[in-house]
């Protein structure tokens, strides 16, 4: 299994919450995933656009007269089954491949695309945090350096727009949120938002990467961004889970500034990080709709405590 793959199993073990903190053991590894059996499945969004779904994070596919734009690549054993799955789609080749945020699950599949002939492209945070590796803030597993042909060779500060024949895909950098790398991607003439993982749905919490400055606040705001510019026609494509629609992100969006003033009030009242996991602040309502389990629970709050007030 080359680096890619270990440092993506690693990102999607953090995303599904199933890490604990150092005081504690941590629960059994999850099962690597089953990528011979992974099916590629693909949603239309409307005005040659789609959403793909296999293991790992979403992909949002763009297809111009001459070209494909591709929002993520998933983990890198998955290469053949994407393309073959844009190939379906489209006849163009991918000319632009943008990366949300570095996590594994989501970049897995760079080099690969790459040597395809994609350009990589990314917040230059997003490359500096591949290039040097990251730690894991709450079980300390360290993900190593990617290798150069994995990184964005192209990066932008604040906004960037791309092109290919006919179509436009907007750029947009969420400062500290899910990572300190994080873009979101719109599409504007099919009424599309690409989230990556800021936007986190189905049996789990967001995962703040407080190891790459993630910070639930940077969450809370991206997601009041988000609002802020679609309506009830926007198509929303979240890092994981099915598609969602502006009722789904507006209560989404309540469910992680709950779980924010949760914490954050134990926090401010002078409590401990583990006093505070004690007092279980998500279990009143918090995590059944999150639908996750209490280990997850323990790890979101660990992640809130650590970044909220600071």
């Amino acid at each position: 299994m080359n680096r890619l793959t270990l440092g993506a199993l690693a990102a999607a073990t953090a995303l599904l919450g199933g890490a604990a903190a150092a005081q504690q053991a941590p629960p059994p590894a999850p099962a690597a995933p089953n990528f011979a059996a992974t099916e590629i499945t693909a949603t239309d969004l409307g005005h040659r656009t789609w959403m793909l779904q296999g293991q790992g994070g979403n992909i949002t596919v763009i297809a111009g007269d001459d070209g494909v734009i591709m929002v993520d690549t998933e983990f890198a054993p998955l290469h053949d089954k994407i393309k073959a799955a844009v190939g379906k789609l489209s006849d163009k080749p991918i000319r632009y491949v943008v990366d949300t945020h570095l996590h594994g699950d989501h970049t897995g599949g760079n080099q690969a695309f790459s040597l395809d002939g994609a350009t990589l492209i990314g917040h230059a945070n997003l490359r500096r945090s591949m290039a040097e590796g990251t730690t894991n803030a709450l079980t300390g597993v360290k993900t190593p350096p990617a290798p150069n042909g994995a990184l964005p060779s192209r990066t932008y500060a604040d906004r960037m727009t791309l092109s290919v024949h006919g179509r436009r895909a907007e750029l947009v950098h969420m400062p500290n949120a899910h990572t300190q790398g994080d873009t979101a991607v719109w599409v504007p003439d099919a009424d599309v938002l690409a989230t990556g993982d800021i936007v986190s749905v189905g049996a789990r919490y967001p995962n703040i990467d407080v190891g790459d400055r993630g910070d639930i606040d940077g969450i809370v705001a991206a997601v009041d961004a988000f609002l802020k510019r679609s309506d009830a026609k926007t198509k929303i494509v979240p890092g994981h889970g099915p598609l969602m629609s502006r009722d789904d992100l507006a209560k989404y969006r309540t469910l992680v500034a709950d779980a924010r003033d949760a914490v954050a009030k134990l926090k401010a009242s002078g409590m401990t990080e583990d006093q505070v996991v004690a007092a279980k602040p998500l279990a009143a309502s918090v995590q059944s709709r999150a639908d996750a389990t209490d280990q997850q629970s323990v790890s979101f709050v660990r992640l809130i405590y650590r970044s909220v007030g600071g």
